[in-house]
């Protein structure tokens, strides 16, 4: 079994940081978006990319399990539109097939992580 890693700050919790590398992902994939898309989907999947690790570090900031659980619902909620945008630009190509690939590779493994976080910490209530 593997060893305990103590969980001091949000940047600790690996679900943190695979969310931060999907964010970047997303920040690179849309950057070369035409310009007409600049506040339209490129935004859009930038907001929904952020609001998953800020949710993960806000939820963790608050010290109560009932907020961190809802922070965590909202991060995943973003996780699914998230999920969605990226399949819709690979649709309209404004992302190469391997690009949204791999984006929706990161997007549906943060997924399962965050969905695991949320049924262990479930389990520490009932």
């Amino acid at each position: 079994m593997g060893e305990r890693r103590v969980i001091k700050s949000h940047r600790d919790l690996e679900v943190w940081q695979e969310a931060m590398k999907l964010a970047e992902a997303c920040y690179q994939g849309t950057g070369n978006f035409p310009a007409r898309e600049t506040y339209g989907l490129a935004s859009q999947i930038r907001r929904a990319a952020v609001s998953i690790p800020s949710n993960i570090a806000e939820g963790h900031g608050r010290r109560s399990l009932p907020a961190y659980l809802n922070h965590l619902s909202i991060a995943l909620g973003s996780q699914a539109e998230l999920e969605t945008q990226i399949e819709l630009a690979g649709r309209l190509k404004l992302l190469p097939a391997t690009s949204a690939e791999e984006i929706l590779t990161k997007t549906g493994h943060v997924g399962r992580m965050l969905h695991a976080l949320v049924q262990s910490l479930e389990k520490t209530i009932r």
